[in-house]
């Protein structure tokens, strides 16, 4: 008999909740991060005692009532909803795509009147049938809101032109023809309060946690601790890169504290335009409305510059490319993680796949449940 039954590989929420749900039926569960924290990506530190998202912001939000109801298991949430505004050299825009953003961009009062601008500018560019991002967009919300609020936000964060990227990746972009300003349309959101780390804290206990150990570096004595593996890091890495490695974009942050009360006041400004270097900048005291844990008036604020790059080897992977060509890449990978005896695949890296945080545990809930068989 091994000392674990499993051997977890990612402190993130996927390896999480396995780690939960397996100690929680009384397994041995050993979960090993290269990083010297838990949390993954959704990890937040603060700075000044402001919770900062460290790796970019995060916000919970779910139709999923299960979901919803595991994660309050680990933490209360507060009641944040995402506004962001888009920021195209000096105009402000409502994001999501609303009657505010049809208001400002064109002068129309009325959905109507909005519609009927997006369908002239959708047949005036010819597009029937959209074959790429570039078309999606001028067909969702006409040429003009393409040109000044998605084009340069979008080549700036996948580092290639919008006609050479996916159709799929904007369709998650919401479009509303009503005032209402709420980015996700979930009926459950909010942000966990304390910090993501201290609830994925709660939700390893039991656990045994080793932090800053390379699995990669260290398999074979790894795997001899455990009876299976599961594994949410990279998937080419994992089989040493042997077709080649799959694409990524990167992401890069310049956090500073500024000892003033605000600094835009909004959580999320997106820099639409190409010149700007950054995406967006993120105000993350505006996460809890301003306010520490006890409800008092946080002073300063921490401000996060984000900037896109293509992933190279030593940076850290974000967001899958999951264009034509690396999904074909992708599925030679997922062939032999399909073969390989006494490891589990899951997660954004270890399946190649965009996921939002629901949708990470609802698949690490059916993994585990099908692991508990």
């Amino acid at each position: 008999m091994k000392q674990y039954d499993y051997l977890i590989v990612g402190a993130g929420l996927y390896g999480a909740v396995i780690a939960e749900q397996m100690t929680k039926s009384g397994k041995r569960c050993l979960v090993v991060d290269r990083r010297d924290h838990i949390a993954g990506n959704v990890y937040s530190e603060k700075i000044k005692q402001i919770q900062v998202h460290k790796y970019g912001p995060h916000i919970f939000h779910t139709n999923n009532r299960m979901v919803w109801d595991y994660v309050n298991q680990f933490a209360s949430f507060n009641r944040f909803t995402l506004g962001t505004i888009a920021n195209y050299k000096g105009e402000l825009y409502s994001l999501p795509f609303n009657m505010y953003t049809f208001n400002k961009m064109w002068g129309v009062t009325t959905p109507e009147e909005a519609a009927e601008k997006i369908e002239e500018q959708r047949r005036t560019a010819g597009i029937a049938e959209p074959r790429n991002l570039e078309e999606q967009a001028i067909s969702l919300v006409g040429t003009d809101i393409y040109e000044k609020l998605i084009k340069g936000y979008t080549e700036k964060q996948w580092g290639r032109p919008c006609a050479e990227l996916p159709s799929f990746i904007i369709r998650r972009l919401p479009v509303r023809f009503t005032f209402d300003n709420n980015y996700f349309n979930a009926l459950y959101q909010g942000i966990p309060a304390g910090g993501y780390t201290k609830m994925v804290e709660k939700m390893l206990d039991g656990a045994e946690v080793r932090l800053g150990v390379d699995y990669l570096e260290h398999k074979a004595e790894l795997d001899a601790l455990a009876e299976q593996v599961v594994y949410t890091g990279p998937v080419d890495a994992y089989f040493g890169y042997c077709f080649g490695p799959l694409e990524y974009r990167s992401v890069r942050f310049e956090t500073e504290f500024l000892d003033r009360s605000s600094f835009q006041g909004n959580a999320i400004v997106n820099y639409t335009d190409q010149e700007t270097p950054w995406t967006r900048i993120i105000e993350h005291k505006w996460f809890t409305f301003g306010r520490d844990e006890n409800g008092r008036d946080l002073p300063g604020t921490v401000i996060s510059r984000e900037y896109s790059s293509e992933w190279k080897q030593g940076d850290e992977p974000y967001y899958p490319v999951n264009d034509e060509k690396n999904n074909a890449l992708y599925n030679k990978y997922k062939a032999l993680a399909d073969r390989e005896p006494g490891v589990v695949f899951g997660g954004r890296l270890g399946e190649y796949k965009y996921y939002d945080m629901d949708q990470v545990i609802a698949a690490a809930l059916d993994r585990a449940l099908s692991l508990g068989r």
